[in-house]
C-alpha cells in the first residue's frame, strides 16, 4: 500500500476520533440543544461508507450482491434516506476491509456512529406535528456551527415571534388546529434556544426590505416582531442585514435559501432550500459554493448591521 493512502485513512480517522471525542463532550454538557443529533451523526455515517466503498473498488450493485440485499436498499443507504442497521454496517466494514488490528479503531467509531444516528432527536416527541422531511432539517440546524440565510418575504423562524408564527399558520391555506399551531410554536422556541446557549452557532440572516414592510397579522404584532428583531441584532453572534429596494436585481430573486456550515471536518456545508411541501438538501462542493458566492453578494450589497437594526427600528415607528 502506498505511503501516501496510508497517511490519508491515517488521517481521516484522526478525524473520526476527533469528532467522537466532541460528541461525548456534547453529551456531557447536558443541556437539550447539546445532546447529539442522530441526523448528523446519520450523515456522516453515510458519507464515510460511501467513501470506504469507494476506497474499496467496489460498484454498489456488488456491495448489494455481496451483502444479499436489493440494488434499491444500497442506494437508499448511500442516499442517506435508509436508516442503517449496526449488523449491516458490520457487514459492509468487513467488506470494505475495515477489518484487523490496524483498522481497529475506526471500525469501532464508526460502529458507533451507526449506534446513535438510530437514536431518537429531542424533536421526536413532535413528530405529529413536524413533517417527515423537516425533521432532518431540525437535526442539522441542531448541530450547525453556522447558520447563513436569505429571506425574501418573512422573518427567518430562529427570530420569530410566537404571535408572528402563529399569525403565518392562520394563512397557510393548510388546515392545522390551534393546538397543533402551538406544538409548533413550542418546537420553534426550543430551536431558538441555541441563540441563547452555550453551544451558540454563527447565525447570519439577510433579509430582503419587504419583510419589514408586509404587516403579518396585526400591527401590534408586526411591530412586536420588528422591536424583537431589533433586540436579537444586539447578540454577537447574531448579525441582521436588510437588502433594502433600492439594491434593484440581485442573484436570489428566485427565493430564500439557508447555509449550515458544521463544526467538525467530517460533516460538509449543506444548502437547505424549502417548499410548502417538501425540502431539498445540496452537498456537493460546487452547489455549496454557489450559493455561498450568492450570500456573499447579498451581504455586500445589503446595509451593514447598524444601518440595518437603523432600518427595522424605523419600520416599527411607522407601523399605524
Amino acid at each position: 500500500m502506498h505511503a501516501e493512502v496510508i497517511c490519508g485513512k491515517l488521517f481521516r480517522t484522526e478525524i473520526l476520533i476527533a469528532s467522537i471525542v466532541t460528541m461525548q463532550a456534547g453529551q456531557r454538557g447536558g443541556s437539550l440543544m447539546a445532546t447529539l443529533s442522530p441526523t448528523v451523526r446519520h450523515r456522516r455515517l453515510v458519507q464515510e461508507l460511501r467513501r470506504l466503498r469507494q476506497d474499496a473498488g467496489l460498484a454498489q450493485t456488488e456491495v448489494a450482491k455481496a451483502m444479499d440485499w436489493s440494488s434499491s436498499k444500497q442506494l437508499k443507504i448511500e442516499n442517506g434516506t435508509n436508516p442503517i442497521k449496526v449488523p449491516d454496517v458490520r457487514g459492509m466494514l468487513d467488506l470494505y476491509g475495515v477489518t484487523g488490528p490496524d483498522r481497529h479503531e475506526e471500525r469501532e467509531i464508526l460502529l458507533q456512529l451507526a449506534r446513535d444516528a438510530r437514536k431518537q432527536g429531542w424533536w421526536h416527541p413532535y413528530g405529529g406535528v413536524i413533517p417527515k422531511w423537516f425533521e432532518v432539517f431540525v437535526g442539522l440546524e441542531t448541530e450547525a456551527s453556522a447558520i447563513r440565510t436569505y429571506q425574501p418575504e418573512l422573518v427567518h423562524g430562529l427570530l420569530q415571534t410566537p404571535e408572528y408564527h402563529r399569525a403565518l399558520r392562520q394563512e397557510s391555506l393548510i388546515t392545522i388546529s390551534d393546538e397543533e399551531i402551538e406544538r409548533m410554536i413550542e418546537v420553534r422556541k426550543t430551536r431558538q434556544e441555541r441563540l441563547h446557549g452555550s453551544d451558540t452557532p454563527d447565525y447570519w440572516t439577510i433579509m430582503n426590505e419587504a419583510v419589514l414592510r408586509r404587516v403579518v397579522g396585526t400591527p401590534e404584532v408586526m411591530r412586536a416582531q420588528l422591536e424583537h428583531l431589533h433586540d436579537m441584532a444586539e447578540l454577537p453572534s447574531v448579525t441582521i442585514q436588510v437588502l433594502p429596494f433600492a439594491a434593484g436585481t440581485h442573484p436570489a430573486m428566485d427565493g430564500p435559501f439557508e447555509i449550515l456550515g458544521f463544526p467538525e471536518s467530517a460533516d460538509l456545508d449543506v444548502v437547505y432550500l424549502e417548499s410548502k411541501a417538501t425540502s431539498l438538501y445540496l452537498e456537493e462542493t460546487d452547489q455549496v459554493g454557489l450559493y455561498s458566492k450568492v450570500f456573499n453578494v447579498l451581504r455586500a450589497r445589503a446595509l451593514a448591521p447598524r444601518e440595518s437594526s437603523a432600518m427595522i427600528a424605523q419600520a416599527a415607528r411607522e407601523i399605524s
